[in-house]
């Protein structure tokens, strides 16, 4: 049985798997920020919801649309994520 980090390394090696893997690294590196964000706030995503004036289920769509690419939250969303984890949101481009 492969463990996950074994299991990356040989999906990554795949050329199409890397490629889709990287088309995705903006919505990965802005999905670990939420996380990130959360996790030191100490807040669940209950609470996060809350906090921004909605339902639990929300924030959990929020969270995997980012995995998923399936979905792009609106600035707006993002901002009242970040009040709600007390971070502010700042967008760069490099």
């Amino acid at each position: 049985m492969l463990r996950h980090n074994e299991l990356a390394k040989k999906m990554i090696a795949n050329h199409a798997t890397r490629e889709a893997y990287d088309t995705m690294a903006p919505e990965f590196a802005l999905l670990g920020e939420l996380l990130r964000a959360r996790k030191e706030a100490g807040l669940s995503q209950a609470q996060v919801a809350a906090l921004m004036g909605t339902k639990a289920p929300s924030v959990a769509r929020l969270e995997s649309a980012l995995s998923s690419g399936k979905h792009s939250p609106s600035v707006a969303t993002l901002r009242k994520y970040a009040r709600a984890v007390g971070k502010e949101l700042i967008i760069q481009l490099k």
